[in-house]
């Protein structure tokens, strides 16, 4: 099945879940990832369960922090 990971198109595999992706995507800190699916925040518990559909668009977002001195 096809879907796109930030930007790039990828064939990957039927019923693949978000961390399936986080692991095949080599993501350097999962534990600070947020996942967008279709521009909807997904939930970091939902990342073992929520299977990826043809066509879906996923984002892996960094917040960093920081801020004046």
């Amino acid at each position: 099945m096809k879907i796109t990971v930030g930007g790039e198109k990828k064939e990957v595999k039927e019923n693949l879940t978000i961390a399936e992706l986080i692991e095949l995507e080599q993501v350097e800190t999962p534990e600070y990832v947020t996942v967008s699916v279709n521009e909807e925040f997904i939930d970091k518990d939902a990342f073992q369960s929520h299977v990826l559909k043809e066509g879906d668009e996923v984002e892996f977002l960094y917040f960093m922090g920081g801020g004046a001195s």
